[in-house]
């Protein structure tokens, strides 16, 4: 009997803890980031041409003649033939680690490697071979709010990836609904346990003169020579021989240093608080005019004749109102505000006057008439598509990538742009 007693005793103990586990036990599903370490050997050795790749994380864009080049955010570039603009091809991926920006001078393509720039011949891009290489140009970064840094006593570079963490947990018996939420972080902001959160990344090219970058582009090039922006300086390299970029200065300018979009001899940078202009006429030495400032947003800007035009949006990088601001710069030293316009979620931007361009994120694309800076008129607004930056080509036709991949669009009439081709982007599952 005693042992009959035990036996019970224990079953229902049993009993009870496997109910407990199956009555009590969740699922949450949060977002994080997760640090990763790369050393330096590896990012250097991590570059070659691959087999094309599907579009999954595309960030910025740049033209060069038939090609159009595609940032993989941090993985590689798509390389596009567009010959065809209604059909375009997909005939290879160039690997680089940590790779954001890039820009192309004749047969050059220009690249950062985290830390580095590096320089390759495109001649056959299907065959693409690294040149030359100036080490240890870039301390930190910053993509997307996510930040990396370079510690070179270790030789090693520490970058952060978002995952979605999706975990099974237990709590007391007995509490029911009154268990209290589980709140995690990621970016300083907070998820409450239990929600998803969505997570918001031929022929050989011909030689001749340079390409085309976006708005949201770090690199552009003037002359025989290379400008970047980090996070706080203008970096410049000279690019005469076009295989061995060299270093030829470098300008403090600050923190939040995003874009840099050059207009006939002169420089125009967006930083989080403000837009710079320098002067590029001895480019060797680019000399600041003026600084017109703004709060705290993202920032690209594009120009033409006195006109700049910039976007301010709330974001990772700051807190403005979404806006358009319309500034006039026919005196460089002294710019000044012409007028402000909503907008939803600016990003890049582009003027192909009188025609402007917005990319409003999430929110889609949307053609504007410019032709008088104080009453700027919506043509027509694309919408249920998200869009980043736009280049305008000659021939009436505009190139736009976003998170749903490379959209190309006739632009014969502005008030219906109508749709060529799209690469789309391929999530995993």
């Amino acid at each position: 009997m005693k042992k009959l007693l035990q036996f019970l005793a224990f079953a229902y103990i049993a009993f009870t803890n496997l109910a407990c586990s199956d009555n009590c036990e969740t699922t949450r599903t949060y977002r994080t980031t997760v640090p990763i370490t790369l050393s330096i050997e590896q990012i250097r050795s991590g570059i070659g041409s691959e087999a094309p790749q599907d579009l999954k994380n595309p960030g910025k864009i740049y033209v060069k003649d038939n090609y159009i080049f595609i940032n993989e955010i941090k993985k590689g570039i798509h390389i596009i033939d567009n010959t065809n603009p209604q059909q375009p091809q997909n005939i290879t991926f160039l690997k680089i680690p940590g790779v954001v920006d890039m820009a192309v001078k004749e047969n050059t393509l220009y690249a950062d490697n985290y830390i580095d720039i590096v320089a390759f011949d495109i001649t056959n891009p299907k065959v693409i071979k690294e040149t030359g290489r100036v080490k240890d140009v870039f301390q930190n970064g910053l993509t997307d709010g996510l930040s990396w840094y370079y510690n070179a006593q270790n030789q090693t570079v520490t970058d952060y990836e978002v995952k979605i963490v999706t975990e099974k947990i237990r709590s007391d018996c007995g509490q029911g609904s009154n268990v209290n939420p589980i709140y995690y972080y990621a970016n300083d902001v907070a998820f409450k346990s239990g929600a998803v959160q969505s997570v918001n990344g031929t022929n050989g090219v011909a030689a001749g003169a340079t390409g085309t970058g976006g708005s949201m582009a770090r690199f552009t090039l003037y002359e025989n020579y290379l400008y970047t922006v980090s996070q706080s300086d203008l970096l410049v390299f000279n690019v005469k021989t076009l295989n061995k970029p060299t270093q030829q200065a470098k300008i403090n300018l600050g923190w939040g240093i995003e874009t840099i979009f050059p207009y006939k001899d002169k420089l125009f940078i967006g930083s989080n608080t403000g837009m710079y202009i320098f002067d590029n006429k001895n480019p060797e030495k680019p000399e600041r005019l003026s600084i017109f400032q703004h709060a705290r947003a993202c920032d690209p800007v594009v120009v033409h004749n006195d006109i700049a035009y910039v976007t301010l949006r709330t974001g990772w990088c700051g807190t403005s109102p979404n806006q358009l601001d319309v500034v006039n710069v026919s005196n460089l030293t002294s710019p000044s505000l012409i007028k402000s316009y909503q907008m939803q979620q600016p990003a890049g931007l582009a003027i192909d006057f009188p025609n402007l361009f917005i990319c409003e994120s999430q929110y889609g694309l949307k053609s504007f008439d410019a032709s008088s800076a104080t009453n700027i008129t919506l043509q027509q607004h694309i919408e249920k598509i998200n869009a980043y930056d736009v280049i305008p080509l000659e021939g009436k036709h505009l190139l736009m990538v976003g998170k749903d991949g490379l959209y190309q669009y006739d632009t014969s009439n502005p008030k219906n742009l109508k749709q060529l081709s799209i690469i789309p982007v391929k999530r995993e599952n």
